[in-house]
């Protein structure tokens, strides 16, 4: 058995190693909480991330109860938990963005190095995460502005050993709606699109939103990661099955197409028509600027609350089987 290596931190088998590495980057110091899990038997190295976009809490607070309960004891492989893994948006409660260059990290993957901020700390999260996993789940949620329903998402590579896995990993989540990307590696610049495209097994989650969490949302996200460890004999499986995953068609989006007030006609989870009319955005005095139709039928699986809106922002995601 070997040590487990992470920055400045090491785990010896059997053993468990929770603190912070100090990272410079372009004369910034992140301060990144890490958790270090190494088993006292062999099995594959699972990275688990949260916080890439620092509004999104059920997934922390999930990453965190993980990171505490994993016994190393009990577990064949090695874990690596990085719960807060953009910690300077989650201290500004940032919506989207890192404050520090307003780019979003989750669209900066694998990163540039000799790039800005968040392009250079996605470069350090990838070459010293990202690329050294066996598996990876990147776990998300509805931000500040967004309600969701549950779901995971994975990409097809081409590589059908890494296609494989992914597809194991997201059936046995136990989440019921499951997206998979079929396009050219996936949305540009995400973790898991990235990690993918290197030959890791990746895996999107998602659960809550609107700058909240509960301890369901909390429950759907980590016992999804333990359904995945069993799944891969890494640990003792839970009783809980979850959801059977249901592969979803793909969804399509709404726009928003000028700046104002945005109203909403239907409720995440809602099942609609093509052509049904789900909301309009009007200007501040009140006056229609633009009414919304879906453009298929389906659920709708990702809604903005937020009543302010901006020209081009999107309105909703409708998911279609």
């Amino acid at each position: 058995m070997n040590t487990l290596t992470f920055a400045s931190l090491t785990a010896l088998p059997g053993q468990r190693v929770q603190d912070y590495v100090n990272v410079d980057i372009k004369g910034i110091v992140v301060r990144l909480p890490v958790y270090l899990i190494n088993g006292s038997e062999s099995g594959p190295t699972l990275l688990v991330s949260a916080g890439i976009h620092g509004g999104e809490y059920p997934c922390v607070e999930a990453a965190t109860r993980l990171g505490r309960a994993i016994d190393p004891d009990k577990l064949r492989g090695r874990l690596i938990v990085l719960p807060s893994a953009n910690p300077i948006a989650f201290k500004a409660r940032s919506i989207y963005v890192t404050p520090v260059d307003g780019l979003n990290l989750n669209r900066q993957f694998p990163g540039d190095p000799t790039g800005t901020f968040t392009q250079a700390w996605a470069a350090w999260l990838f070459q010293n995460a990202l690329s050294k996993a066996d598996l990876y789940i990147d776990m998300h949620g509805g931000d500040m502005i967004e309600a969701l329903v549950p779901f995971v998402s994975f990409n097809i590579t081409g590589n059908e050993e890494v296609d494989a896995k992914a597809r194991q990993m997201a059936e046995a989540y136990g989440i019921r709606a499951m997206l998979v990307k079929r396009d050219a590696g996936g949305l540009a610049g995400t973790t898991y699109a990235a990690a993918a495209r290197a030959g890791v097994a990746a895996l999107l989650t998602e659960a809550g939103g609107q700058g909240v969490w509960t301890e369901e949302e909390v429950d759907i996200l980590q016992d999804g990661v333990r359904r995945v460890m069993a799944r891969f004999d890494m640990y003792e499986n839970i009783a809980d099955a979850g959801e059977a995953a249901v592969e979803l068609g793909g969804w399509e989006w709404l726009r928003s197409e000028h700046e104002g007030l945005f109203y909403p006609a239907v409720a995440v989870g809602e099942m609609v028509t093509e052509g049904q009319a789900v909301g309009h955005i009007a200007d501040i005095f009140g006056n229609v600027l633009q009414e919304a139709h879906a453009p298929v039928s389906g659920e709708v699986l990702f809604l903005v609350t937020s009543l302010a809106i901006n020209d081009g922002d999107p309105l909703m995601a409708i998911a279609y089987e």
